[in-house]
């Protein structure tokens, strides 16, 4: 069984193209289309790894990455986010989990490339 990618995001093209870039990949890949299905679901599907949106209904992404960093559960869960707000950036830096940022939009190709390198890390 490959690597499971938890996905968060409200916008339904954005999961759908990553699910398949990552199925094609070997990865087995979950949705969650708001933060308040997030821990529930790492609880259930238990990711490898988490790609999620900054602005989500129910819970954003910032007060989200706090919440799984303070879980002692998921708090080395690597997170890759995702924003159209450039500017939300410097707001993750204090998560250590928090391994790349990608400004929307961004190409498939490479977060695919970073969550290969995640991968590769471990």
């Amino acid at each position: 069984m490959g690597k499971k990618i938890l996905i968060v995001d409200d916008e339904p093209e954005i999961p759908a193209a990553l699910r398949l870039v990552f199925e094609a990949l070997g990865y087995r890949v979950e949705v969650c289309s708001s933060g308040l299905e997030v821990m529930e679901t790492l609880r259930s599907f238990k990711p490898d790894l988490m790609v999620m949106d900054v602005m989500l209904p129910g819970i954003d992404g910032y007060s989200l990455a706090a919440k799984i960093s303070d879980d002692a559960e998921f708090s080395g869960l690597p997170l890759i986010v995702m924003s159209s707000l450039e500017a939300s950036k410097c707001m993750f830096e204090r998560f250590p989990q928090v391994i790349s940022y990608f400004a929307k939009p961004f190409s498939p190709g490479d977060l695919a490339e970073a969550v290969k390198a995640a991968f590769a890390k471990k």
